[in-house]
């Protein structure tokens, strides 16, 4: 077998990826992208060794976080750029096993494992005995990788933390603890389900972490009205998830006579009172990651990718492309990172944009967005009248990731299926399923009350946990709060494992089960939180609607 990879949603027959992946990933890169988290994983042996040793790297911490970072879907495709990680992350496991000292006990391969030589062929060959099967127990390597999955998925938030200059060590150790078990064949299923449930805790302190970086460094979200259109004039288009990268550009373009635009999961930067102030953020073009290859060819300006969320380029927007931070495409133009105390040089995406002109006008809807945890809890009293009235009879939080398939569109019927008394909660790409409906507002609280991101469903579950106080509920599940949740990669994991420690339950996951869960770990999750998959639109629509 080539290569085997099942992280995503969209992975092959919803079994698996052995040739090339869905995504767009070779052979070579999934083999790479292995060998280097199979390395993260002996980092952390040493991580966890040191720190019983009193002992800290934070360097190395935060690094175990990038590389994963680096390695969830649709963020990186470069084999150099593996290659690259690879050597460093063989040093900082060098620096950090002499640091540890002495360990009882024996040493996983992970941990010392050392290449003759740092040719890609020696280290394709050794990543061909470490990806996801050379777990042999169905159940074992399932409850690994969802643990893994979720692991990833929080170092993205963390990482965008941390960009921010705001810290959480606990959270990164946490990181180390869960990778380094991955390699304990003395650990019990039950001791594993342990540690996917403190992933949840952890990731939710990550959600937590990055709403307050990004807060205090942008302000609280407003509700704004955000247009769809384009200006006449240049413009650079901007997707992925990062605000620091938006802002350094938005700084460096002030006066030049450029608008700048956002796409994908960027759209709720422009509720920021920090970025928004910026009179030269125009508003949103396009919509959800998987339309960028239609929708890129069609921006006529620079485009700049800040983090993961991209796919494989192509001819009418190659040259046209610029990444920067874990994103990477073979033969794109990467913007270094910033120095200490400085800001990225974005002075080449600047330049293009200039020499390129005119991007050409484009009439577009409006949306309204800004509908953070803060937000909504101002106007908490009329929401909490409207419920005890009767007027909201129900809040649907429909959350999480959009992707490609034809079954996606789900969402837009569900969307449009609902009865006028129920209010969408909605964060992550996944709205842009149905964003643009009209669907009008009850006693002025619109239907779709947008908190942002996928990280900000944290939001979503600060409003429920709120409400249960509000009412007096003694169990979150009693509210009139029903969950619907698309998932395509591994920050869905992480926020549906935050959500499972917070204690709902009857999640309804679409499209589909995620293929890394074996039956056995399915039938556990089901028993335990009763999570359900999606059925006939009909059918949920009517247990939706009676509360089940």
């Amino acid at each position: 077998m080539g290569m085997f990879c099942y992280q995503c949603q969209e992975t092959a027959m919803n079994k698996g990826c052995t040739v090339r992946g869905v995504c767009g990933k070779n052979e070579e890169v999934a083999k790479l992208q292995d060998l280097l988290i199979f390395i993260l994983k002996g980092i952390s042996f040493w991580g966890v060794q040191a720190r019983k040793n009193g002992q800290e790297d934070k360097n190395a911490n935060l690094f175990v976080a990038q590389g994963l970072f680096s390695t969830i879907t649709n963020a990186n495709f470069d084999p150099d750029a593996f290659i690259d990680f690879i050597k460093t992350a063989l040093e900082t496991r060098e620096s950090l096993k002499k640091l540890a000292g002495k360990t009882a006990g024996a040493v996983p391969d992970a941990a010392q494992w050392t290449p003759s030589n740092l040719s890609k062929e020696t280290l394709l060959k050794k990543a061909e005995s470490v990806g996801v099967l050379s777990q042999e127990n169905e159940d074992v390597r399932s409850l690994r990788e969802l643990l893994i999955y979720g692991i990833k998925g929080m170092a993205a938030y963390t990482d965008h933390a941390y960009v921010l200059d705001f810290e959480d060590n606990d959270i990164l150790a946490f990181m180390q603890e869960g990778l380094a078990a991955t390699l304990d064949d003395s650990l019990s299923a039950d001791a594993l389900v342990g540690l996917v449930l403190k992933c949840g805790e952890y990731s939710v302190k990550a959600m937590a972490l990055l709403d307050k970086a990004n807060t205090e460094t942008f302000g609280k979200p407003e509700i704004t009205t955000v247009s769809t259109g384009l200006k006449k004039g240049p413009g650079i288009l901007v997707s992925g998830h990062d605000l620091r990268d938006l802002r350094d550009l938005l700084d460096q373009t002030q006066g030049k006579g450029i608008n700048v635009y956002t796409h994908g999961e960027m759209l709720p930067a422009n509720a920021y009172p920090g970025l928004k102030k910026y009179k030269h953020l125009a508003g949103n073009y396009g919509t959800s990651w998987w339309a960028q290859q239609k929708e890129f060819a069609e921006f006529n300006g620079p485009i700049l990718m800040t983090t993961n969320c991209i796919t494989p380029t192509k001819p009418e927007y190659h040259d046209r492309i610029y990444t920067t931070g874990v994103v990477g495409w073979p033969g794109l133009k990467h913007i270094a990172e910033r120095k200490p105390g400085k800001q990225k040089d974005f002075s080449a995406v600047i330049a293009h944009a200039l020499k390129l002109g005119d991007i050409g006008e484009k009439p577009g809807k409006t949306l309204t967005i800004g509908f953070a945890h803060d937000t909504v809890m101002s106007v908490a009293d009329k929401v909490i009248d409207l419920i005890k009235t009767g007027k909201i009879k129900q809040f649907v939080v429909m959350a999480g990731c959009d992707g490609r398939f034809k079954q996606r569109e789900y969402h837009t019927e569900l969307a449009k299926s609902l009865p006028e008394d129920r209010v969408i909660l909605t964060a992550g790409c996944a709205k842009y399923r149905y964003n643009m409906l009209d669907l009008g507002d009850i006693a002025g609280i619109p239907r779709v009350l947008d908190a942002g991101q996928c990280n900000d469903s944290y939001s979503l579950a600060y409003v429920a946990l709120q409400l249960k106080q509000v009412f007096g509920a003694k169990d979150i599940n009693d509210l009139p709060i029903s969950f619907n949740v698309a998932w395509y990669e591994q920050k869905a994991v992480c926020v549906l494992l935050a959500l499972l420690y917070l204690g709902f339950k009857g999640i309804r996951l679409h499209p589909t089960i995620p293929a890394f869960l074996s039956p056995n770990v399915t039938k556990v999750l089901v028993e335990k939180f009763n999570i359900k998959p999606t059925a006939e639109l009909a059918e949920d629509l009517n247990a939706m609607l009676a509360g089940k």
